[in-house]
């Protein structure tokens, strides 16, 4: 079957929902995930947003871990450089407890300078501080007191999941995949390229570790809507993800970056031809799925109106994952009588 996920990150423009009304939403969404088999909900995290991006996302995280019993939640990315090392692991402990271990983190650098400086972080040695503070928060997990900078530390509970909460290595770059391997996680690129999926592994071998596991980014569209009249949607929803992709135009503008795989922002026309979003029928989306077996929603993506939201996720509850079960268990009988 499909493997179907929900992602969050709040950012709204002054034209989107109130933020209370979208984190209602979003939770309750959740618990809809959860009762039609979807496999993970993402949350996202960054900071100085004018348009309310998550800079909680850890909040949110548990909030959707109390609402469902069942459920995976990710927190992709969190911004570990830019947290106290022992609050981190003691709310990680907590949140590991509360949602059973279904909470995992992919664990980041960030790449916008502006959070560093907001939060008094230095941005310049953000590589090296994500690893000293896996080894100080590793440490911390065991629950055994220990000096460290001449203050005695004890973390208590310890993880639910041991030897401590699920972490993956998010990046984009060489020097993440190496960082990757360095801390001996899964990594976890935000872009298909053989030479930073190479550079995870070489960078294992030479430290003697065993081949490790890269987790591939998914192949596009990157997020789907579903709808019955998809021009009424495009309408409707246009503006909406035209401002999402702005926004990671100018981030990526701002921090130097090379923006060659982001979405082109100049217009919904544009967005309409490139291959981050895509608005499907149910039909086509079954055949997406025939295909490629993972879909990811955004259902809140830009401050939509969460109706149009419920409206993807109530067609792929209704008429996608039936089709879709329908048609697997039709080529399953095909290939038991050949």
């Amino acid at each position: 079957m499909a493997t179907l996920v929900m992602r969050f990150d709040f950012r709204s423009p002054t034209f989107g929902r109130p933020m209370a009304d979208l984190y209602a939403a979003a939770l309750d969404m959740a618990v809809f995930a959860e009762q039609h088999s979807f496999h993970t909900v993402f949350v996202s995290e960054h900071h100085m947003s004018e348009d309310g991006y998550l800079p909680s996302p850890l909040v949110m995280a548990a909030a959707i871990a109390a609402r469902t019993s069942r459920i995976n939640v990710t927190v992709s990315a969190l911004l570990v450089p830019l947290y106290d090392p022992i609050r981190l692991a003691e709310d990680l402990a907590v949140l590991d407890h509360l949602s059973r271990g279904r909470v995992s983190h992919v664990v980041a650098i960030g790449y916008r300078p502006l959070e560093y400086a907001a939060l008094g972080r230095n941005f310049a040695r953000r590589g090296r501080t994500l690893e000293e503070h896996i080894a100080l928060m590793r440490r911390a997990w065991t629950g055994e007191p220990f000096e460290h900078e001449g203050r005695r530390i004890l973390v208590r509970p310890v993880p639910y999941t041991l030897p401590h909460p699920v972490l993956f290595c998010g990046g984009s770059s060489i020097a993440a995949a190496r960082r990757a391997a360095r801390l001996d996680l899964p990594f976890y690129p935000q872009r298909r390229d053989k030479a930073v999926r190479d550079a995870y592994h070489d960078e294992r071998t030479r430290l003697g570790l065993p081949r490790g596991q890269v987790i591939p980014p998914p192949t596009p569209p990157l997020y789907v809507f579903v709808s019955e009249d998809p021009e009424a949607t495009w309408a409707r929803i246009g503006e909406h993800l035209l401002h999402d992709a702005r926004g990671y135009a100018a981030w990526h503008l701002e921090a130097g970056l090379d923006s060659a795989a982001l979405e082109p922002g100049d217009s919904v026309a544009a967005l309409r031809r490139g291959s981050v979003y895509a608005v499907l029928t149910p039909e086509d989306c079954v055949a997406l799925l025939l295909k490629r077996p993972v879909l990811s929603v955004h259902p809140l993506c830009g401050g939509l109106p969460p109706e149009v939201g419920w409206e993807t996720l109530h067609l792929i509850a209704t008429k996608v994952q039936p089709a879709l079960t329908e048609a697997t268990r039709g080529a399953d009988a095909a290939g038991q009588n050949m």
